[in-house]
């Protein structure tokens, strides 16, 4: 009764928010005429729902393989990853191809950038029977994909770091439909894999040991989780740039309005609670007079949450 309820309000709270967040944008509130709704606020709009729904299922995976209650996407370095593309990208933009500077460029750069961190995380993955070692292994990945970006940077000339910066802040604004495909087919196999792996889910939640004592494979189930994890993350950043918090928080929500963490009852409100904070970030996003970068507004959705659940939990 409770699961039903919860879902039933989740899918209308998303609803009424998508429906808002048509409503707002940088003509000010109300309708607008039908070439800014299709190309500008219907594609933002589906942009939102996937991204969050995407990074909220790949936070609710790796909170369970880990047994980490703030491990997300970004832990396991794959928006780091997308970030040294991006900026690889930028930098041979702006010393050689002048003339091609464009966001499909750092797209797609930052996209090949977040599949070789994925693929990298992935084969560790496999030789790791640790979780905490692998959560160590990520954040390490991260910090060496950063610098690597850092070093980037001072090369850079200010016409570049300008495209690179801008993708960086994070947004949903200006992917187009092509966009919206590659992300849903990357949410949906994440989705299918999460679906077919939630036994494996629940019993991750007890530890290794456990799962290996109740015939379950920890590695298997970690590598399935990891591939439609990193898969997600990867496409979302790729195109909205690194979109934190919404992995972490997302998960705890879900797991407390449903009073569960069974992952079959988990993952559908973790996807509703997911579209519904990013639909609430990119509305607030865009009430200011200069629209804020979606990954600032985030942050001061989800940083409150996360203090709540450190302190008060």
């Amino acid at each position: 009764m409770r699961f039903s309820r919860s879902l039933t309000i989740l899918t209308l709270a998303v609803l009424l928010l998508a429906l808002l967040d048509l409503c707002c944008g940088g003509t000010g509130f109300g309708l607008p005429d039908n070439v800014i709704f299709m190309k500008l606020r219907l594609p933002r709009m589906l942009t939102a729902i996937l991204a969050g729904a995407s990074l909220a299922l790949a936070g609710l995976q790796m909170q369970g393989i880990f047994r980490n209650p703030l491990a997300d996407p970004h832990i396991m370095g794959v928006s780091a990853g997308a970030g040294t593309g991006a900026a690889v990208a930028t930098l041979l933009i702006g010393t050689s191809l002048p003339a091609a500077l464009s966001g499909l460029t750092v797209v797609s750069a930052a996209f090949i950038g977040a599949l070789i961190t994925s693929a990298l995380v992935i084969m560790v993955s496999s030789r790791l029977h640790s979780a905490a070692t692998l959560l160590i292994f990520g954040v390490m990945l991260g910090f060496v994909f950063s610098a690597i970006t850092s070093i980037l940077e001072y090369s850079a000339n200010a016409e570049s770091l300008k495209v690179f910066y801008s993708w960086s802040a994070g947004s949903f604004v200006g992917n187009g439909y092509d966009g919206i495909i590659i992300i849903s087919i990357a949410l949906l196999a994440g989705l299918v894999l999460a679906l077919l792996n939630h036994r494996g889910l629940d019993v991750a939640l007890f530890g290794d040991e456990y799962a290996a004592l109740a015939g379950a494979n920890p590695s298997r189930i970690r590598n399935i989780s990891m591939i439609g994890s990193c898969l997600m993350a990867g496409a979302v950043t790729a195109f909205c740039g690194p979109i934190g918090f919404v992995g972490i928080v997302a998960p705890h929500i879900s797991r407390s309005l449903t009073g569960s963490s069974v992952h079959l009852r988990t993952i559908p409100a973790t996807l509703l609670v997911g579209a519904g904070l990013s639909l609430v970030a990119d509305i607030f996003s865009q009430v200011f007079p200069v629209p804020l970068p979606v990954g600032s507004t985030m942050a001061i959705i989800g940083i409150p949450i996360i203090l709540y659940i450190l302190l008060l939990k």
